[in-house]
């Protein structure tokens, strides 16, 4: 666990739920098996992941853009924290630096860790999120000595499908925690 109560999160993967057509990245606590589901919109779904695969559009997207104007700016992302759970919607701060000033900007999940992707920033998440939405695995039972101790996750993660671009367009509302 980091400083002050906080967890370095890597982005595990950015899936669609089958059912529902719904996009959720999901974050994963270094050094445990914890996770951090946290549903998205498709259009950030496809900018996490098209960065994840390192493919480049032919004209910058919005997150491209951002971080090229922070750039021109001077001005320098120093960490993402999913930073509070309310209401079920999450919530994160973005911390900046500019000519030797720090600044803290609100940020949906979603687009922080867009642009922490592409800035090479590290992710944090709060005790207090993962205390309330994070996931850890528990084992079976019956299989508490076998090699699969992810039963509970495992039930979570079939219900969702890998999505790796080329999502529909569609601007559908989803699951609360944007």
């Amino acid at each position: 666990m980091a400083e002050g109560g906080l967890s370095e999160m890597v982005v595990e993967s950015v899936r669609v739920h089958m059912l529902s057509s719904q996009h959720v990245v999901i974050l994963k606590e270094l050094g445990r098996e914890r996770y951090l589901p946290i549903w998205i919109g498709v259009w950030e779904a496809n900018a996490i992941a098209m960065k994840l695969q390192d493919l480049k559009p032919e004209r910058p997207l919005t997150h491209d853009l951002f971080m090229s104007t922070l750039e021109r700016l001077g001005a320098t992302i120093r960490q993402v924290v999913v930073s509070d759970l309310a209401d079920e919607t999450f919530r994160a701060r973005m911390y900046l630096e500019l000519d030797g000033r720090s600044l803290d900007v609100d940020a949906r999940p979603s687009d922080a860790i867009a642009l922490a992707i592409r800035g090479g920033v590290t992710i944090y998440a709060t005790q207090s999120v993962l205390d309330r939405a994070g996931v850890e695995p528990e084992p079976d039972e019956e299989e508490q000595t076998g090699s699969d101790q992810l039963a509970v996750f495992r039930d979570f993660v079939n219900s969702l499908d890998i999505d790796l671009g080329d999502a529909p367009g569609g601007g559908a509302q989803g699951p609360p925690g944007r």
